[in-house]
């Protein structure tokens, strides 16, 4: 039975984690920190935990928190997790890092996206952590940077094409659509009911959303070559989801049946990738609350680009659920485990 602490579990992402653990086999919750709620139960702050969940939110005290937990996941905002991550793998814990912190490899692309990093020499040491490309890596990490929402829907989507050399790596144009709890939890004026509810916007247009470098930094590995795209993020009027279309200049003649077979054999076996049958295209309605992405590509008939769409539940395969699959590779128990819970519709 491993002990987990969710350092920052006041948050969407930490609560999400507190649902998935609730029900995996092998893992007993025995910390939960939030600097905001402090003092209080974590079911007074999320009534949906009444009588699952009742433990007492602590203020963060790194070395406490080590105490009484085998693996730590970090649900903090960047530079907060940088700053803890340190003493926990000082002390021997492993740890999930579900912020921007350690995604990044190069320290100099952290800064001039965010600021000075202050723990170069763990960047360098951090798995990225998207197990359908990075599997073997993750197994024994001792600290995972999981990926963030948008990416994994967008790497997941491309990553055949780029491996196989089928796309012009420097054509790739993603538009994605997400959910309000993508803003996180706090109180923000952008995702105030009566700003969103009924409406349908763009936001960091322009190569301005900090997911970018994460984008380009995993595509540009896949493609074995330098690579830019253009990724405009919008902001849809639903509590979670993330849509990704992707689009594409073709480098060999592709037809859409063969697109189909290549995602079918490229993630064959994978429990979380499911390839959608010609004509059939992803929802994010079919894939919330659970694990799964929803992956369709195509070839537009017309102009014979190559259009891919994704689809995933930002908070779980975006983020707890994906951080959860990461921990059960890390220590070494099925990749599954606690993670079976089919979508939730309607």
């Amino acid at each position: 039975m491993l002990n987990v602490a969710i350092v920052g579990a006041s948050g969407y992402t930490g609560l999400e984690l507190i649902r998935i653990l609730y029900c995996h086999p092998e893992v007993a919750v025995t910390c939960l920190t939030s600097e905001q709620s402090a003092g209080k139960r974590i079911s007074e702050v999320f009534p949906t935990l009444r009588g699952r969940c009742d433990l007492v939110l602590e203020n963060l005290e790194p070395v406490r928190v080590a105490e009484k937990a085998d693996v730590i996941f970090t649900a903090l905002p960047h530079k907060a997790a940088m700053e803890v991550v340190p003493t926990f793998l000082k002390l021997g814990k492993t740890v999930i890092d579900l912020s921007a912190d350690y995604r990044l490899s190069d320290p100099a692309v952290y800064g001039a996206w965010y600021e000075k990093h202050l723990n170069p020499a763990n960047l360098k040491k951090a798995v990225y952590g998207l197990p359908e490309i990075r599997r073997a890596k993750i197994k024994g990490a001792r600290l995972v940077a999981n990926p963030g929402c948008y990416p994994t829907s967008i790497i997941l989507g491309l990553a055949p094409l780029l491996k196989k050399g089928l796309i012009d790596p420097h054509s790739i144009i993603a538009d994605s659509a997400s959910g309000t709890s993508g803003a996180g939890r706090s109180a923000k004026v952008d995702s105030l009911y009566c700003e969103v509810n009924e409406g349908f916007k763009a936001y960091g247009v322009g190569g301005a959303h900090r997911h970018t470098p994460e984008i380009e930094q995993e595509l540009s590995l896949l493609a074995g070559t330098d690579l830019k795209i253009t990724f405009t993020p919008h902001l849809v009027p639903m509590d979670r989801g993330i849509l990704s279309t992707i689009y594409a200049t073709p480098a060999k003649e592709a037809t859409t049946e063969k697109l189909v077979a290549l995602y079918q054999e490229f993630y064959g076996g994978e429990p979380f990738v499911r390839v959608l049958p010609q004509g059939s295209l992803p929802s994010t309605a079919f894939v919330r609350g659970s694990n799964f992405c929803d992956i369709a590509p195509l070839v537009d008939s017309r102009t014979g680009r190559v259009i891919v769409v994704s689809a995933i539940d930002n908070l779980v395969k975006g983020a707890s659920g994906q951080a959860v699959q990461n921990m059960n590779l890390a220590c070494g128990l099925p990749e599954t485990m606690g993670l079976d819970g089919l979508a939730l519709f309607p």
